[in-house]
């Protein structure tokens, strides 16, 4: 359906908009070279929800800004139920409840992303690889497939991570290239310890030594940030733009490296 005879004039645009009971209007941008995707998601959560939906697509750019001219509005998609307006996709999650990130807000579910998903890959790898289960193996093999996803992150986009990272790492702030070098290094890191697990190998000793260096000095930039100057940062450990909070989790990030090189280091020399 689209909204060509509904919206030739304000009035029969506002009228179209009203709805009684469980029914909703959505007006959502469905043009040739445009599909909007957040008018596909808010489709979809009214549908969730049980709305009887009058779905109006605006499939040219003159019935687009006739409608916002109609409403008063700057954006599509927008949502009416029960004849008030609204509002957008985000609106519309906060409407129903959702947690909606404002600016200035914080999450942690990249980590839990993250972290989650290197656990399942070190548990397959020690189904695959070992008998039983041994634990130690797992923790091994969970943080180094952690540094390597963390590393990735970074890689993504190196000058934003920097950004972030420069703002509260001590050794970036003396030295920039630091900054730009860390993804690469963590990366570096992350895949020797993978390659050297259990293999006892003098090689240990041109990984380890990377990792404990940089695990330790992220860990005091870290707690002089956080836990002394009591500043309020995001981490740059998910790479640049994150609304991840530093803290803890940073924390944990760069004691997991210096654990791991101390913890390879260890099993070479009881070798």
């Amino acid at each position: 359906m689209t909204a060509t005879a509904e919206i030739d004039g304000p009035r029969a645009a506002r009228d179209k908009s009203e709805g009684t009971g469980k029914r909703a209007s959505l007006y959502r941008m469905a043009m040739p070279g445009h599909l909007c995707p957040f008018g596909l998601k808010s489709l979809s959560i009214l549908k969730r929800k049980g709305y009887e939906i009058d779905d109006n697509l605006l499939t040219s750019r003159e019935e687009v800004d006739a409608f916002k001219k109609a409403h008063g509005v700057k954006t599509t998609p927008i949502t009416f139920i029960d004849g008030d307006r609204i509002g957008g996709y985000s609106d519309l999650k906060r409407h129903f409840g959702y947690r909606v990130l404002d600016e200035g807000d914080t999450t942690y579910a990249p980590v839990i992303a993250i972290f989650s998903s290197t656990a399942l890959m070190a548990a397959a790898i020690v189904l695959n690889l070992y008998d039983g289960f041994p634990i130690l193996t797992w923790v091994k093999w969970f943080l180094a497939t952690s540094m390597v996803a963390l590393a990735i992150q970074k890689l993504q986009d190196v000058e934003g991570f920097v950004n972030g990272f420069l703002g509260y790492d001590l050794l970036a702030r003396r030295h920039v290239p630091y900054g730009y070098a860390y993804p690469f290094l963590e990366l570096y890191a992350g895949i020797g310890m993978m390659a050297l697990i259990g293999t006892g190998s003098l090689l240990i000793w041109l990984v380890a030594p990377v990792g404990i260096f940089i695990g330790t000095i992220g860990a005091v930039s870290v707690i002089k940030a956080v836990y002394v100057d009591k500043r309020e940062l995001t981490c740059a450990c998910v790479g640049g733009g994150s609304k991840v909070p530093l803290g803890a989790i940073s924390l944990s990030e760069n004691l997991a490296m210096l654990v791991m090189g101390l913890w390879m280091l260890g099993t070479l020399l009881a070798v």
